[in-house]
């Protein structure tokens, strides 16, 4: 019975030995083994082996890309204060896990001290525009001092980000407003060109209308002009007189002018003398002008009818 109850203790203490001797390492992960509380070797993923009671796993280490985000509040050059946002991307280096592991407690806190360090440094060199400009400078000085230091204690930066740059709210309003207008400004200066061209065009358009118009009008009166020369020249091939020819012409053009406005619906003319005597005088002209067209038409038939004989 004693001897069973042995066998059983010895076989319980055998695979209590032997689960604390295995232990498996995950991919990307590094396990810190310590002998007695003494460093004594890292182990890689995979099945690995120690000495159950005189060695332990002091901590593991992850080799994957870690992110760290940093917020800093700090100010411009043209005393605008600003939140940047730093995203810092970094992993622990194969071959120095020990360093990472034993030198450095707190990481993060060492990340975001230098981070701190760098943009409070650099910023304020810089107007508020420039900061949105020249981020990549930035980044590039924050990576570029961060490495210098972690470096040390087994860290790589991989990379570093300005994710976000956020002003006051009070400047972000101004801001939009400047841009608001600046916008209209350009708006209104397009639309004054735009109204000074039509202006000038129309200007032209009237001009050069006004003067097709004065051309079509002296071009008008060279032909009145013309055709009335040889009427004139005709009258007197008949034995007319200019002056006779120029009578007949007027007495026509009179004529002429009266059927224009009667064909004219919803017209009236008006023909107001200065005196009695000026009316009667003008209606006995105008008679006297009928009879002596009608006495220039018999003479104008007496002569066809001499030629043709």
């Amino acid at each position: 019975m004693i001897n069973t109850i042995f066998f059983y203790i010895v076989i319980f203490l055998f695979f209590l030995l032997l689960f604390g001797a295995v232990f498996i390492v995950k991919q990307q992960t590094a396990a810190v083994i310590e002998t007695f509380g003494r460093f004594s070797v890292i182990r890689q993923s995979g099945l690995q082996f120690k000495i159950p009671i005189v060695q332990r796993i002091a901590g593991r280490m992850s080799l994957k890309i870690q992110q760290l985000d940093v917020i800093i509040e700090t100010k411009t050059l043209d005393d605008v204060f600003v939140k940047i946002k730093v995203s810092v991307q970094f992993k622990v280096i194969k071959d120095k896990v020990y360093e990472a592991f034993y030198k450095l407690d707190y990481p993060h806190d060492q990340i975001t001290s230098y981070v701190f360090d760098v943009v409070r440094a650099e910023v304020p060199k810089m107007r508020l525009d420039d900061v949105f400009v020249k981020k990549d400078d930035i980044a590039i000085a924050v990576k570029s001092e961060l490495n210098d230091a972690m470096m040390e204690y087994g860290y790589d930066i991989i990379k570093t980000l300005v994710t976000d740059i956020d002003p006051d709210a009070q400047v972000k309003a101004a801001m939009n407003r400047i841009n608001a207008a600046d916008r209209e400004k350009t708006a209104a200066q397009y639309e004054g060109d735009a109204a000074r061209i039509l202006i000038v065009e129309k200007a032209k358009a009237e001009a050069e209308s006004k003067r097709l118009q004065g051309q079509g009008i002296a071009d008008q009166r060279r032909e009145i002009a013309r055709g009335l020369e040889e009427s004139v020249e005709v009258l007197n091939k008949v034995g007319i007189n200019s002056q006779e020819a120029s009578a007949l012409i007027v007495v026509t053009q009179h004529y002429d002018t009266l059927q224009s406005i009667g064909q004219e619906t919803n017209s009236n003319l008006i023909l107001l003398p200065n005196s009695p005597q000026a009316g009667s005088q003008m209606l006995n002209d105008m008679v006297a002008s009928f009879t002596a067209s009608n006495q220039i038409g018999e003479a104008m038939k007496k002569n066809k009818k001499k030629l043709n004989e």
